[in-house]
Order: C-alpha cells, then sequence, then structure tokens
C-alpha cells in the first residue's frame, strides 16, 4: 500500500538542522520507536507529508524542508518582554529556560527565557526550530489502513492499530 490520505505510516527518521550546508543533529526515531501517526489529517508538517506521499514500505527518502515550509521563519513580534514582578511567587527565571505560559483565552505554549534584567524577562514564544531549515533521513517501514476508530479519533493506535487510550 502506498502513503495517502488516512493510512497510518509507521517511520524512521534522523532530523538535523541544516545552516549554510551544515548539519547538525536534532533527533532520531530508530526501528525501537518509530514515528506511527495518521497520514493526511494535519498532524505533520504538509511539506513533510508532501515529500512521503506515495511511498511504500522499504522506500526510504531524503529531503530537506526551507524554514518558511517547516516552523516558519523567527517571528520578532513573537518576542515578549514581562515585567519581573510576574516571577515573584514562581522566582525569576534563568535565561535559556522553558517556560510554561498560558494567554488570556487559556491557550497553552512554552516560551524560551532570552534576558533577565532586574525589570523584564524576556521570552521568545517561537517554535524552538523556526528560522531553521530541517533535513529528514526517513525510512518507511509500514503503511495501513486506518481502522474506523483511527479516523473517528483523528490519529493513529500504532503501527497494528490496537494501541488504545
Amino acid at each position: 500500500m502506498t502513503i495517502e490520505p488516512n493510512s497510518v505510516v509507521t517511520l524512521t527518521y534522523k532530523l538535523h538542522t541544516v545552516e549554510n550546508g551544515e548539519r547538525t543533529f536534532v533527533e532520531e526515531a530508530g526501528r525501537d520507536n518509530p514515528l506511527d501517526f495518521l497520514f493526511g489529517v494535519g498532524m505533520m508538517l504538509p511539506k513533510f507529508e508532501e515529500n512521503i506521499a506515495g511511498l511504500e514500505a522499504g522506500d526510504t527518502t531524503d529531503f530537506e524542508l526551507a524554514a518558511e515550509d517547516a516552523y516558519g521563519e523567527i517571528n520578532e513580534q513573537a518576542i515578549a518582554t514581562l515585567p519581573i514582578d510576574m516571577f515573584k511567587e514562581s522566582g525569576v527565571p534563568a535565561v535559556g529556560q522553558i517556560l510554561p505560559l498560558q494567554d488570556n483565552q487559556g491557550n497553552q505554549f512554552r516560551g524560551k527565557v532570552t534576558e533577565v534584567s532586574p525589570e523584564v524577562v524576556v521570552v521568545d514564544l517561537n517554535h524552538p526550530m523556526a528560522g531553521q531549515n530541517l533535513h529528514f533521513s526517513i525510512e518507511v517501514l509500514s503503511v495501513r489502513e486506518a481502522t474506523a476508530d483511527e479516523l473517528a479519533h483523528g490519529h493513529s493506535h500504532g503501527p497494528d492499530g490496537s494501541h488504545h487510550h
């Protein structure tokens, strides 16, 4: 079976960021812990799916996604300056610390502390991989039709469709 919408894909990958032609290893999903997902329902980056569409079990591929096709360019508007008073109870965070945050609508997200002064804490709300080109090396382990439950739930229930939540 080929990878197409509403199929469950199990694959291994190695992910590198690419800057000036140099690759830096980020993470991998090997055979012992492969990535398993429902294809075509918005779980993965659209250009990632575009690059693996039509592949079959046993196929391998390598491709690079430009930053704008991955997690976007760095958005300077996503840099927040928070008053130091916000951290009276929790303590002032360190530069590099990841903060769990919530907006007025209850949406949760994370921000990375980039600067701390006596008056403010500066937090970068961009995705950690924003502004970076990504290189994927992929091996497709299996492709199968999604079960009715998986389609109803909008996600895979594992390589064989039997993992429940």
